[in-house]
């Protein structure tokens, strides 16, 4: 199978797709250091929780992770026929679906305590909701890096001509 027409289409913007929803998840693990070791817990909880850094993770971020799935998915029942680059690109959707049930199971129950949080003294459980959310962003982007991984050895798997 040439790789040209809908299949390139859709194996770029498969690519595309799983980079943007990779890269903000990233970006969490780059700022995680001085968020859990230089700032103060005041900081953390203004900027966090009370300042809408994260709106445009969920405005965008959201319907991003959910195509970062179906777009593989798609992918793979494409890819069908060839075995090693089917197996990747389902193994690359498998893992974008983990990274969702991670945030679920670690990240969304730390955004609802967050959710129930005042301005004024620091929260008893301040320590280990942070760590939490944090360490549940890290999980998650460990499992959309290597489903990204596995997508690009997907794709360098298909058959040209």
């Amino acid at each position: 199978m040439e790789m040209r027409g809908f299949l390139f289409f859709w194996s770029v913007l498969t690519v595309f797709v799983a980079a943007l929803s990779l890269g903000p998840s990233f970006a969490h693990v780059l700022e995680s250091l001085p968020r859990l070791t230089k700032w103060s817990p005041a900081l953390w909880r203004e900027a966090t929780v009370f300042n809408g850094q994260f709106l445009l993770f969920a405005v965008i971020g959201a319907p991003l992770d959910i195509a970062a799935i179906l777009c593989p998915a798609l992918l793979a029942w494409m890819l069908r026929g060839q075995s090693t680059a089917f197996r990747f690109v389902l193994v690359a959707t498998l893992l974008y679906t983990a990274a969702l049930a991670l945030w679920f199971g670690l990240v969304k129950p730390a955004n609802d305590i967050l959710a129930t949080w005042t301005p004024g003294p620091i929260p008893e459980n301040f320590e280990a909701v942070r760590l939490r959310w944090e360490t549940g962003h890290m999980a998650v982007t460990v499992a959309k890096a290597l489903g990204f991984i596995s997508l690009c050895f997907g794709l360098l798997g298909v058959r040209h001509g």
